[in-house]
């Protein structure tokens, strides 16, 4: 049985992104293919909770082949689409170390309806666990206001590697 919303979306207007594309990318690494938030729309440091969303191009990588005929985005493409959100918030709110957060694990998720190209992914993540190894959210995806997923988001630290004068380059 689906949990309830963790957030009235209705009453968000889409049009007016509190941190755009360019502000997420300083927080989050991914880019090109693999940047599954277009924007965020409305966050509360004291709920730590943060709405953005992700607009499916009509034409995305994985479209010829997930499925045939059935073109349906990926449950791990939605999954990584919530991580993202909730990585790009604790970041922001700089709740956690290291260079960006890195996908740690799932736990309890669910797919409740299909996402197909063109729709408008809206994520919900509340960042319910802040610990200096990970932090664990919440999450949950709408499409046309409908919950297609829900699950927890676990993210841990990544610090890139620095190369040092002679490191740099040596096999």
């Amino acid at each position: 049985m689906p949990r309830a919303a963790l957030f009235d979306i209705s009453q968000l207007d889409f049009s007016r992104p509190v941190f755009t594309l360019e502000e997420i990318r300083k927080y989050n690494p991914q880019r090109y293919e693999m940047e599954m938030l277009t924007a965020v729309v409305y966050a509360d440091p004291e709920k730590r909770l943060a709405v953005g969303y992700y607009d499916v191009p009509r034409e995305p990588f994985w479209l010829r082949g997930h499925m045939p005929d059935y073109p349906l985005m990926p449950g791990v493409m939605i999954c990584e689409a919530a991580a993202q959100l909730s990585g790009f918030y604790a970041r922001y709110l700089q709740l956690i170390a290291g260079d960006f957060l890195a996908f740690g694990g799932l736990e309890r998720v669910r797919f409740r309806a299909p996402v197909y190209p063109g729709d408008r992914l809206v994520l919900v993540a509340r960042l319910s666990r802040i610990h200096r190894l990970q932090i664990q959210s919440e999450t949950q995806g709408f499409v046309n206001g409908r919950l297609v997923f829900e699950g927890e988001v676990i993210g841990v630290p990544f610090f890139r590697e620095k190369k040092h004068g002679s490191d740099a380059g040596t096999a």
